[in-house]
């Protein structure tokens, strides 16, 4: 089976306290909404602490248009991304020229070329590298690129693939959307990349690594209301359900449920729980579901402090975490991870040699 080898992060360059975020969203949306106080407190109570952004926060106090956003989007996207993937190959000791495949994953951004051939350029990649960039996942985009990445490792054995997530949701901001999922998304959305090196079972190496053992991709039918983006001319709107935590309690435990006994497991076999850190009711919606306890989802809930919810990196920033703390062999872990359409992505882990 696969080997996840390493995971590399790299943050935006602004980092900013949620506190600093409260006071130019009051000085934006106060005269919209008089109970502006009442709906602040979204903010405060979601367990975010800071959070890394693509520009600084007097550029949100500003009207940008659409091209605007996604020029900054492409400019900042190649910075990022270019320093994910050089600290990725650095730290595993792993040449260019030894990368088969380079797996993009992005929803908050336009580009065409997309920006994995625009970073292979930078980083002068040899140009024989399959590309694979993969648009529209939103939040499920870093458990479903592990699961393509996975099965590509299956049809080719002895490859090594680079696997990018990378996120820019802050410059999807809409100073002028009075919308409450638009208030929403502000307390939330964060920006940050993740860079994944991951390689085929005839690979040799000597450490205790993660494993991909299986995968299970879900759709909810005639759900695209649920989560995704709104594009008008002003840019990305985000759509955001009130009833999400609910659906997860509702609908990701069967999911859950299918996919265990498809391993012949259950949720006592879980020693690892990799889940994208949507929001504390996210993470709260995933421990009454799955019978979870805090410590469980301690690891998403560090990173939820830190770094907020930058989409499809997120997830990628909890695996990074408990990688660090050198899981013991034969110890095991699930990857989930929820995104527009509306959808459920599920990789299994197993740490082995």
């Amino acid at each position: 089976m696969p080997f996840i080898q390493h995971v590399e992060t790299a943050d935006a360059p602004y980092r900013v306290t949620q506190q600093e975020t409260v006071e130019v969203v009051r000085e934006l949306f106060g005269d919209s909404f008089p109970d502006i106080d009442r709906l602040l407190k979204v903010f405060g109570n979601g367990q975010i602490e800071s959070r890394f952004l693509a520009a600084p926060l007097s550029w949100f106090q500003q009207n940008h248009d659409f091209e605007e956003k996604n020029q900054l989007y492409i400019k900042q996207a190649l910075t990022l991304g270019s320093e994910a993937v050089t600290r990725c190959l650095q730290e595993t000791n792993t040449s260019k020229e030894e990368i088969d495949a380079f797996f993009f994953i992005s929803s908050s951004g336009m580009a065409t070329p997309t920006i994995d051939a625009r970073i292979m350029n930078e980083l002068n990649f040899p140009s024989h590298i399959k590309r694979i960039p993969i648009w529209g996942l939103g939040c499920a985009g870093g458990a479903s690129a592990l699961s393509r990445a996975h099965e590509y490792l299956l049809a080719y054995p002895s490859a090594k693939v680079l696997v990018l997530c990378l996120e820019l949701c802050s410059l999807t901001f809409q100073p002028n959307d009075r919308s409450k999922s638009n208030l929403i998304g502000t307390s939330l959305f964060a920006d940050g990349a993740a860079c994944v090196l991951m390689t085929g079972e005839k690979i040799k190496h000597k450490n205790t690594r993660p494993r991909t053992i299986d995968t299970m991709s879900t759709l909810m039918p005639h759900s695209e209301d649920v989560m995704g983006w709104d594009i008008k001319n002003e840019g990305f709107h985000v759509i955001f359900s009130r009833d999400i935590p609910a659906i997860i309690e509702e609908w990701l435990k069967p999911n859950v449920t299918a996919f265990l006994k498809k391993l012949d497991k259950s949720p006592a076999d879980i020693n690892h729980f990799v889940a994208h850190p949507g929001g504390k009711k996210v993470l709260q919606a995933y421990e009454r579901a799955l019978g979870f306890s805090e410590e469980k989802t301690e690891p998403a809930r560090e990173v939820l402090a830190v770094q907020g919810n930058m989409s499809s990196p997120t997830v990628l920033y909890v695996l990074k975490k408990i990688m660090e703390k050198k899981p013991s062999y034969g110890e095991n872990g699930i990857v989930t991870a929820l995104g527009p359409g509306f959808s459920s992505e599920l990789v299994w882990l197993e740490w082995g040699e």
